[in-house]
């Protein structure tokens, strides 16, 4: 993932609220979302490539995000992939906060990590800025540090933030936040001292930029009473919807 906005114990209805890009290269392998065969209790997209995942939620109620921390001085700290955090989290019994805490984040290249139970939401970055269990909050991480004022962070929280305070909470209008194809000003990624002119075609909450882009937009809604929304679209090179998948289960319910 390259983008996560979350809303966590601030809507009536919805404790959980996630919505997310993943950018990534369109060449590599990846299987769209699906309850996974050698863990059915698991529903999320697949990286073929390393095994791992980018967003994937529990039948169990437990969610995981990851995105990459973008720091170009640094090489890969290992071959570990960064996609295992989410398998790992999916798999245990912990709660965010004591789970974050065995996390060796010397394994792994730079990366942010979102996940959470049924209560609680937890955060870690191997880049500084270690972990923390989080309080109810709006948050959003892109490829730095949890909340820090990138453009794409800043306007996509802001459009989380109105759909709040309106109540129009729903897939079509978080997806619709998660479509914003409009670059920032120059003088914002300046600012933020965000080098040009790399990161300006990056600058949109969705990506085209050539091979590489966003391949996937996700949107998860956790109701009080356990009843969870999961939507992924994707996208091809040119920005084209190319598939839609809905589901729709309870926490706690077997899988079929």
């Amino acid at each position: 993932m390259c983008l996560l906005i979350v809303a966590h114990r601030v809507h009536p209805e919805y404790p959980l609220i996630v919505a997310g890009n993943r950018d990534e290269f369109y060449a590599r392998p990846t299987l769209d979302a699906h309850w996974w065969e050698d863990r059915p209790d698991v529903l999320g997209g697949r990286d073929l490539e390393a095994g791992g995942s980018w967003l994937a939620v529990s039948r169990q109620g437990r969610f995981a995000a990851v995105t990459n921390y973008r720091d170009g001085s640094r090489g890969p700290a290992s071959n570990t992939s960064r996609g295992e955090l989410i398998n790992d989290f999916l798999g245990s019994d912990l709660q965010p906060a004591e789970w974050l805490e065995s996390v060796d984040g010397d394994d792994y290249s730079g990366f942010n990590l979102l996940v959470a139970s049924n209560e609680r939401l937890g955060y870690l970055s191997n880049r500084g800025a270690g972990s923390r269990e989080l309080a109810p909050g709006i948050y959003g991480v892109a490829n730095a540090t949890l909340d820090t004022p990138w453009p794409k962070v800043s306007k996509t929280r802001a459009a989380l933030e109105s759909l709040l305070a309106e109540d129009t909470v729903s897939e079509s209008a978080l997806l619709s936040i998660l479509g914003d194809r409009a670059l920032a000003d120059p003088d914002e990624l300046a600012a933020a001292n965000l080098p040009l002119p790399d990161t300006h075609g990056l600058s949109s909450a969705f990506v085209i930029a050539g091979k590489f882009g966003t391949r996937s937009s996700t949107v998860l809604l956790r109701r009080h009473d356990g009843d969870v929304r999961f939507t992924e679209e994707r996208f091809d090179a040119a920005g084209e919807r190319t598939g839609r998948s809905d589901f729709r289960f309870d926490v706690g319910a077997q899988s079929e």
